[in-house]
């Protein structure tokens, strides 16, 4: 999922501690660089939201 980027997310994201990322799921491998799920990774794994205006959300992420 496509989500737009605004201040609005921003802010709840740094209240809320909202994560999204690879680095942050369940079904990421780090060792191995990839989603164990086969996945493309590269577009979910920058979690910095300042330089981003938009954001595409992993349908499979699991928090871990």
């Amino acid at each position: 999922m496509i989500h737009r980027v605004d201040d609005q997310l921003r802010d709840e994201a740094r209240r809320f501690r909202l994560v999204f990322a690879c680095g942050d799921c369940a079904q990421f491998d780090p060792e191995g660089d990839r989603c164990s799920l086969g996945f493309p990774h590269a577009p979910h794994s920058d979690a910095d939201l300042d330089r981003r205006d938009e954001v595409v959300f992993c349908k499979a992420f699991e928090l871990r």
